[in-house]
């Protein structure tokens, strides 16, 4: 492909920063096969044009990422979302206590164990208490606190509170993304406390993505989480990222996605953006 041209190039490095966060120098002279300070004059430039804020290294765009709110996640990516949560269902054993986050997909495994038996279910979010609001063979614990609109999911000290009562074999979190490098992306630090609280009090942690969120940065917000974490992604994942997360230590398990027959459902899977 031939090489792009001065104003072309800055147009790139503008959508690459509005879409994943935070990007640097390096990051984008690679990408474009660039010297960095020719990336260096294009931030410049684009920062003189009130389109880009300069950090160290780097450059971020103006405008936040916007958090997309849970009612117009649950219905992206749907194939791949359903998918993920048959198959970490599966890793569910009968007797075991199991801990839900919040989020689209963990409220699909919810769905999921719906008829599972003897099994005590502890969540952080509404999608997952009304799944198994009336299922009989599963008895809920509901992790009270601060409720957050948008994720739908309770936070703050009351919900951490109640979570130091209680330890758990698995638990099963959500994530607007995930890096290699940072761990796990979230929108509010007081997402990530959380989520890191979560992971300590269990014996097994699971990760919930689709393959998009893989290597996706749309916040600043991040988690880090115990070494052997498990990811139950989708089988689009990019390759090179599924595997520098296995050179990490991090289990990366692949559920098939089949191919959807549902009209309401169909369209790309996982497109840039489906939580």
């Amino acid at each position: 492909m031939p090489p792009l041209g001065s104003k072309a190039r800055r147009e790139r490095i503008l959508h690459v920063a509005t879409t994943t966060g935070l990007t640097s120098v390096e990051e984008l002279s690679q990408r474009f096969g660039v010297t960095a300070s020719t990336i260096r004059r294009d931030l410049a430039r684009l920062t003189a044009d009130g389109r880009l804020a300069r950090t160290y290294g780097g450059a971020m765009a103006l405008t936040a990422h916007p958090e997309a709110s849970l009612r117009q996640r649950t219905g992206e990516a749907f194939e791949e979302k359903r998918a993920i949560a048959r198959r970490a269902a599966a890793e569910v054993r009968a007797g075991e206590t199991v801990l839900l986050d919040a989020g689209s997909t963990v409220g699909a495994l919810a769905h999921e164990l719906r008829s599972a038996k003897e099994l005590t279910v502890a969540t952080t979010g509404l999608t997952a208490l009304q799944e198994l609001s009336d299922a009989e063979t599963v008895h809920v614990e509901c992790l009270g606190g601060t409720l957050r609109p948008l994720s739908q999911g309770f936070v703050g000290p009351l919900t951490e509170a109640a979570l130091e009562r209680m330890t758990f074999d698995r638990v099963f979190l959500g994530t607007d993304g995930i890096s290699p490098e940072h761990g796990i992306c979230e929108a509010d630090l007081r997402q990530t406390r959380l989520k890191e609280l979560m992971a300590r009090r269990a014996d097994h942690v699971y990760v919930l993505a689709h393959a998009a969120k893989l290597g996706r940065r749309p916040f600043h917000a991040w988690a880090k989480l115990p070494d052997g974490w498990t990811l139950v992604t989708d089988d689009g994942a990019d390759p090179s990222i599924v595997a520098e997360l296995r050179g990490r230590g991090v289990e990366v398990v692949l559920a098939e996605v089949a191919a959807s027959t549902d009209p309401e459902h169909t369209g790309t899977r996982g497109g840039p953006g489906a939580p």
